[in-house]
């Protein structure tokens, strides 16, 4: 196969409601689709980069730069037969790992669709169906956080995720259990606090949570491993697990019981499926994490969450969590049974509405 053409687009997509995490609000979300011609065919990829330096250093801005000048130029043209060779030719570009995840997505997307399989088949998939759960930012008040949890319980997602910082955490969980009782439930701090913290993070132990999600550092792993010896909650890593080798790092020092597997942060498709693969060998539960994509982004999720290793419920949600429209068609739907089904048609199983794509993009460049 050959990559002829390369399509950036940056295309921007306003929010339902704004979404608050520990180190901001986002109203609207910016990003980058990649979309490869190959043969005939497209492969579309998202590249989950904030325009801001937030999440991590990636921006919108930084990959598509390093996309523009560096990325698309060691594939136009050249030959492969799998799209887990194109991460080789690449490995010697440090870092980048979302701006290299949105062009593999592509190339897998394109190399599916050729085969006649669906995206989940051809990275191993084997469900049928993956559970989901929801992500809920910081609200203003805690009343505005019961009704918000009160409203996705009764559509059926299967797990609760509550955004935490300092000053939001052991009283609102204390609340949210005193409302719902016994409701599968994690917290999420996006590294707010320091192991200076510890002894009040340990009061979160009294809530039968499912896990702390990255509570110290995004790039720590030996102060997580201290503070998972004095917590009975298993704490999950996201932003320091950065591919591979970080998560058998972040193992072997015991830094988590649990690792979430976000497929930009990691590197791309084919780095999440060995992360996924060494979590599985030493039984360490794995789920696929959020950023807030689009139905191109979260077709990519649903093909990874099909792994048999994820099995916890994911940041995957339907479209309409966030979206008045989506960019596919159908959108991403929920069953009232928490789960959303893998599709089973070649390629990425949706069919990106290009009309409605062109008129949210704010910038556009053809490669070559």
């Amino acid at each position: 196969m050959r990559i002829d053409r390369v399509e950036l687009r940056l295309v921007g997509m306003e929010l339902k409601q704004p979404f608050t995490t520990s180190f901001g609000t986002l109203s609207r979300k910016e990003f980058i689709l990649v979309t490869v011609f190959v043969d005939g065919l497209l492969g579309y990829g998202e590249v989950a980069a904030l325009p801001a330096p937030l999440y991590s250093y990636e921006t919108t801005g930084t990959a598509w730069l390093i996309l523009e000048q560096f990325l698309v130029p060691l594939v136009l043209g050249r030959e492969w037969s799998h799209p887990s060779e194109l991460p080789a030719w690449w490995k010697h570009l440090r870092g980048h790992a979302m701006a290299k995840c949105g062009l593999e997505q592509a190339a897998w997307c394109a190399w599916a669709e050729a085969q006649g399989v669906p995206l989940a088949a051809a990275l191993g998939g084997t469900r049928e169906r993956v559970e989901v759960g929801v992500s809920i930012g910081i609200q203003r008040e805690v009343g505005d956080l019961l009704r918000a949890i009160e409203g996705y319980l009764a559509r059926g997602y299967r797990r609760i995720k509550i955004k935490i910082k300092p000053g939001w955490d052991v009283g609102v969980v204390r609340e949210v259990r005193r409302q719902f009782g016994d409701i599968p439930l994690m917290v999420d701090a996006n590294s707010a606090y320091t192991l200076a913290d510890a002894a009040h993070l340990e009061g979160l132990d009294d809530f039968g949570l499912m896990m702390i999600e990255q509570p110290l550092d995004e790039d720590d792993l030996v102060d997580h491993a201290a503070l998972q010896r004095r917590l009975r909650t298993p704490i999950c890593l996201d932003e320091s697990v950065t591919g591979p080798e970080a998560g058998r790092r972040a193992l072997e020092l015991g830094s988590c019981r649990i690792i979430n597997i976000k497929v930009g942060r990691v590197g791309g498709p084919t780095a999440a499926r060995a992360l996924h693969d060494l979590a599985r060998a030493q039984g360490v539960p794995v789920w696929c994490g959020g950023m807030l994509e689009s139905g191109i982004g979260r077709a990519h999720n649903l093909a990874l969450a099909s792994l048999p290793g994820f099995t916890l419920p994911g940041d995957i949600s339907a479209s309409d969590r966030y979206w008045h429209r989506d960019l596919v068609d159908p959108p991403v739907t929920m069953a009232s049974d928490g789960t959303i089904p893998v599709p089973n048609a070649p390629g990425l199983g949706f069919t990106v509405d290009r009309a409605y794509l062109e008129s949210l993009t704010l910038k556009k460049a053809q490669l070559p």
